[in-house]
């Protein structure tokens, strides 16, 4: 299967050389989940905040179950602080 991973701010710095735009297209196995391809990328667990499955938020509790399809789109966000 193939779905699109985009890592946005300082989590970008985590995608594979040649990505563009915060994106890169991926291989994944059938039982995917968000956390697998977050491991895969070495981005630390407590760095992805926001994680969105299709444009919809994937609670923490989510993100260990197998939910990933072929054409889905996993976008993840840091924290984010400011004032």
């Amino acid at each position: 299967m193939e779905i699109t991973l985009k890592l946005y701010a300082s989590l970008s710095d985590y995608l594979p050389e040649g990505s563009e735009k915060h994106t890169t297209r991926i291989d994944i196995q059938k039982d995917a989940t968000a956390y697998s391809v977050i491991d895969r990328f070495q981005v630390p667990r407590e760095m992805a905040h926001l994680v969105l499955l299709n444009g919809v938020y994937l609670q923490p509790a989510e993100r260990d179950k197998p939910a990933l399809h072929d054409g889905d789109t996993l976008a993840v966000w840091p924290p984010v602080a400011g004032g």
